[in-house]
């Protein structure tokens, strides 16, 4: 069974690779990623179909970095809000609730926790209150006309099955993403 499986070993390599780097390294791959969270989120911008498609991987970058640590992380997902204010204004309720807060999680929980479903169960909770401050708090409709702004406990429900789902699904390519990523960093 997966589900009580520890995670790999290559997210705690990874984050000793990156934690070897000089300051000057770790500062530009943490621009590097924030402009390229930055991108992949405004790639939704465009249309609807490249919104579904793309800007959902806007969470690796920041996963990355967050794995390094999670001040860097945080530097990383400001940053990112920064450049999403200049460029795309109108992303700055999903990035930093959604995608760039599972990021955040994701990296965090890959540096502390062991076992995947405390991986998964953390990182759904938290994408569950992501996703219910912008919909309950602000009344912004993040899944459009189709769940309502009034609160609701089959509502609730969905959201956090969705948001299990997600993070599992994401919990893997994440690991996926560094076992590719591994390779690349240990040959520098």
């Amino acid at each position: 069974m997966t589900f009580i499986n520890s995670i790999p070993s290559h997210p705690h390599d990874i984050h000793r690779i990156l934690n070897s780097w000089s300051p000057t390294k770790k500062l530009m791959l943490m621009a590097l990623m924030a402009a390229l969270a930055a991108i992949l989120q405004s790639a939704g911008g465009v249309s609807p179909v490249i919104r579904y498609t793309i800007s959902p991987f806007a969470t690796a970058p920041i996963l990355l970095v967050a794995l390094l640590s999670l001040r860097s992380g945080i530097f990383t997902y400001l940053v990112t809000i920064c450049l999403l204010v200049v460029t795309v204004p109108s992303e700055l309720v999903i990035f930093p609730f959604t995608t760039g807060l599972l990021g955040l999680g994701l990296g965090w929980t890959f540096h502390t926790l062991n076992k995947r479903s405390e991986i998964a169960i953390t990182n759904s909770l938290l994408l569950c209150i992501g996703i219910c401050i912008p919909l309950y708090v602000f009344g912004f409709p993040i899944f459009g006309s189709t769940v309502s702004s009034t609160h609701n406990l089959t509502v609730l429900l969905i959201i956090f099955t969705f948001s299990y789902l997600y993070s599992w699904v994401w919990m893997e390519l994440g690991l996926l993403i560094l076992l590719k990523i591994k390779p690349i960093l240990m040959r520098k």
